[in-house]
């Protein structure tokens, strides 16, 4: 009991200290083609291994394109997410500021996703459609910045994002049935090539300011539309500043996999029983338990995060509090700690608990909503 206590004082003042305003932020100044304008930069990250964010935040200028593009709202964070990590291996977070995009609008991403897909009219026959699948979903754009001596901030780099699909859903007219087209890796790649080429040509003929910036692209291969679990991305390459040139691809081995599963249990069979055996020994005092679905994401084989989503119903909040204490001490007596883990407790209403625990460390932090 006063070690879970203790972690909700932690949290408390972990939080207070995110929200105090640094008296060693930066300014900066960026230059746009109409106006300078002066931004701040806080002095602090939430981690060691987190860009600094510019002040006051931009949003894209595509903002919105992409809730209307992908499907699966899994795979919207993960992208989002996973293209600013796979970022930090080509704009390290130590010398560059993230930015959301700001060089391609909502019109210019349509565009080239309208362009860059095959087209098929409404009313074609079904081989026709299998023939000819959309593969391109969205593209993301992502800005890093650097300051100079003056306080300066300029583009760097830019990081784009190629939203692929894997299964390619279509209906040969308006009221006929939803069909399903799968598409390998392979052929999905082959034309993530040809796409991020295209790009590539477009920006460095017709965007000035963008002629001479490093770019990275990643391909990110989209879960199915009702998967629990997100998508991943699967291939990167840099295009030198300058040049016009996609050379090939580097692997990216990350993938998020669902527990249980007959994939968990394939692959990763002792992750999949520590995540059964949380959920029976919960089933064994809570009768109102009903389940859980638990997430794990995997870089070249290695678990980085697991995330469990436990949907329980109550009946007061000392139930609340009680369920949690005792989700407390399973993670100890259950999950080593040398990857993240975050542990939701929902009921029908709203998540009424969060337990998370960094890799490495050794206290839980516990957060009971109101």
């Amino acid at each position: 009991m006063k070690k879970w206590i203790a972690s909700i004082a932690v949290l408390a003042l972990i939080l207070s200290g995110c929200t105090q305003q640094s008296s060693d932020e930066e300014e900066i100044v960026q230059d746009d083609a109409e106006q300078e304008e002066t931004s701040i930069v806080p002095s602090n990250r939430l981690s060691g291994d987190n860009y600094r964010m510019i002040l006051p935040y931009k949003p894209s200028e595509a903002r919105g394109v992409i809730t209307r593009q992908v499907a699966n709202r899994v795979d919207i964070d993960e992208m989002e997410e996973g293209l600013r990590r796979l970022s930090k291996d080509s704009y390290n977070p130590e010398d560059y500021y993230f930015q959301e995009g700001q060089y391609f609008d909502s019109s210019r991403v349509t565009d080239w996703i309208d362009q860059l897909n095959p087209e098929v009219e409404k009313g074609s026959d079904e081989k026709t459609f299998r023939e000819n699948p959309r593969y391109l979903t969205h593209i993301l754009e992502q800005n890093y910045l650097k300051s100079e001596e003056g306080g300066n901030a300029n583009l760097e780099g830019i990081s784009i994002g190629l939203a692929m699909k894997s299964v390619y859903e279509f209906q040969t007219d308006t009221g006929e049935p939803t069909q399903y087209e799968d598409i390998s890796e392979s052929e999905m790649m082959e034309k993530a090539t040809e796409i991020a080429q295209n790009i590539v040509n477009d920006i460095r003929e017709n965007d000035e300011e963008l002629s001479d910036i490093p770019i990275m692209i990643a391909v990110y291969r989209e879960a199915e539309q009702s998967s629990p679990v997100p998508g991943n991305f699967v291939a990167k390459t840099n295009v030198a500043a300058g040049s016009n040139s996609v050379d090939g691809w580097d692997n990216v081995e990350e993938e998020n996999i669902l527990f249980p599963s007959d994939e968990g249990q394939e692959k990763y069979y002792d992750d999949q029983e520590r995540v059964t055996n949380f959920g029976n020994e919960i089933r064994k005092f809570f009768p109102n338990y009903v389940g859980m679905v638990g997430e794990g994401f995997y870089i070249e084989g290695e678990l980085q995060k697991l995330r469990i989503n436990v949907p329980i119903e109550f009946y007061g909040k000392g139930e609340i509090i009680g369920f949690t204490q005792y989700v407390d001490g399973l993670i100890d007596d259950i999950f080593p700690n040398y990857y993240d883990i975050e542990i939701n407790i929902t009921s029908s209403q709203k998540t009424e608990s969060l337990l998370y625990r960094d890799a490495g460390e050794e206290d839980i932090q516990v957060h009971i909503y109101d």
